[in-house]
């Protein structure tokens, strides 16, 4: 198995540390990592280049290296601190950095037979929101399968967190790891009403470019096929 995990921070603090402990669980997978903003320091200016051509972004080159590695993963792990209950910056910046692979712009066949895994940790509370942040970019990304995990751990610090709260934490990683394993990509109705619904406003050029409904007129989705049949290409 091929993962790829992106790190909505540079620091290895308690949510690192929980990505870590799933990890131990796929013994001979490939690895590989990115860190938020260490290897994408970038803000979107708005500038839209990359509704057209979308090595016109001032940061292609950045986010070409990340994206590369997701769309050859089997299984994405996305880890985030909550940030004022939300996702941390570094990782926003990111959603926004890659809106073309949303179903409305121009998808990525691949990501409809991904799964995968949000992780989020917080001293109190908020991890829902930050944790939300994300897996609704996967969905709109068009990735079927995503295992959400946030926890509270009343520190400060992965060193402060008490033996017991890390003990239920290393059964949760065990647990959750079992379940990606054995669960089977499927996608369902509500991606397959999202992509058809993305699909008429291709079809009614309702605010899509030029670009974007040739896109989708190459891969064949403004006639019968669809995405989830086939992998990525």
């Amino acid at each position: 198995m091929r993962i790829v995990l992106i790190h909505g921070q540079n620091h290895k603090g308690s949510t690192y540390q929980i990505s870590r402990l799933l990890l131990e669980q796929f013994e001979n997978s490939e690895v590989e990592e990115f860190y938020l903003p260490r290897d994408l320091e970038h803000f979107c200016v708005g500038c839209y280049n990359c509704i057209q051509d979308e090595a016109k972004c001032p940061f292609y080159n950045e986010k070409r290296d990340i994206m590369e590695a997701v769309e050859t993963a089997d299984l994405l792990v996305f880890t985030t601190p909550t940030y004022c209950m939300r996702a941390s910056a570094p990782m926003k910046a990111f959603i926004d950095l890659t809106f073309t692979y949303w179903m409305v712009h121009k998808p990525r066949k691949c990501m409809f037979s991904k799964k995968a895994v949000v992780i989020s940790t917080a001293a109190g509370t908020g991890m829902k929101s930050a944790i939300k942040d994300i897996s609704n970019t996967l969905f709109y990304w068009g990735v079927p399968y995503v295992r959400e995990y946030g926890v509270a751990v009343q520190a400060m610090s992965w060193e402060q967190v008490s033996h017991k709260k890390k003990t239920k934490i290393k059964s949760d990683m065990v647990k959750l790891a079992n379940r990606v394993k054995k669960d089977k990509v499927k996608v369902g109705f509500k991606t397959r009403f999202m992509f058809g619904i993305m699909r008429m406003m291709q079809l009614k050029d309702m605010g899509s470019s030029e670009s974007e409904k040739e896109y989708w007129k190459e891969k064949g989705w403004l006639d019968k096929d669809r995405p989830w049949k086939n992998d990525c290409i």
